[in-house]
């Protein structure tokens, strides 16, 4: 699908507009952090939400929602106040290859970061000025300081391994854009947008190629920089809003 650059903006643009609503809300993971009102809240409920982010989409949103719903629907409360026997029933939790053990980890290491940290956006500060590589990957070795399980790790992803950070990306985005449009919550004003990496994924790649925004055939990290490259020059203070014209199409259409 060759579009000329004002047709190929006019179409992202539109796409935008299309995707980016409230309706898009319902079956995505992004409906689990709206919730919540409490900023703490929804730092934590996106967070975990985003990090079980693959797989059939009705799937996430049910496991995510059952989730918070064993923290008695106060996600930040129960982090900062449940003992290590009040997380034992999290053992029983499953999603794909995110099993018991990967959560009760994951319940522990978000109880030390807000016992050190007002908020997750202090983690990720070093975006404005090392960039978003820099900024994830040093997150993700304060986030796995504690003891744990090998196995574990797998869940947090190191672009300066390669991994294209698809999920953190997309928990990033919805933390950092804001705008007019109700899906994305903007509560991390000292972050830019302009920052921000695109999550990539299959299908984003697939119409990112299709569209001649992408050209690397890998969906790893280099992949997300330069699509994210492409999309700058289209929207330079916001090009991650694109996210929603190539994941919509991604999902929901056919080009």
């Amino acid at each position: 699908m060759n579009l000329p650059r004002e047709d190929l903006q006019e179409f992202l643009e539109q796409k935008c507009l299309q995707y980016n609503n409230l309706a898009f809300i319902e079956n995505d993971p992004v409906s689990i952090p709206h919730r919540y009102s409490r900023k703490e809240d929804i730092e934590i409920a996106g967070f975990l939400a985003a990090t079980i982010s693959w797989g059939n989409r009705k799937s996430i949103v049910a496991n995510a929602k059952r989730l918070v719903g064993m923290m008695d629907n106060d996600p930040y409360g129960f982090i900062t106040t449940a003992s290590d026997k009040e997380t034992v029933p999290f053992t029983k939790f499953v999603h794909r290859t995110f099993n018991g053990q990967d959560c009760r980890f994951f319940l522990r290491s978000l109880k030390r970061i807000y016992s050190r940290h007002r908020t997750m956006e202090e983690l990720f500060l070093s975006f404005n000025s090392k960039g978003a590589g820099h900024a994830i990957s040093s997150f993700r070795n304060e986030f796995l300081s504690p003891p744990h399980e090998k196995r574990s790790e797998k869940h947090i992803p190191d672009p300066a391994r390669g991994s294209s950070a698809k999920r953190i990306n997309m928990f990033l985005r919805w933390m950092v854009r804001k705008d007019d449009r109700g899906v994305d919550f903007g509560i991390w004003s000292r972050i830019s947008p302009a920052n921000l990496i695109c999550p990539l994924d299959v299908h984003t790649g697939t119409v990112a190629r299709e569209l001649g925004l992408l050209n690397r055939k890998m969906n790893d990290w280099r992949a997300a920089e330069e699509l994210t490259t492409a999309l700058r020059t289209f929207d330079a203070a916001d090009p991650v809003k694109y996210d929603f014209a190539l994941f919509g199409t991604g999902i929901f259409e056919k080009l």
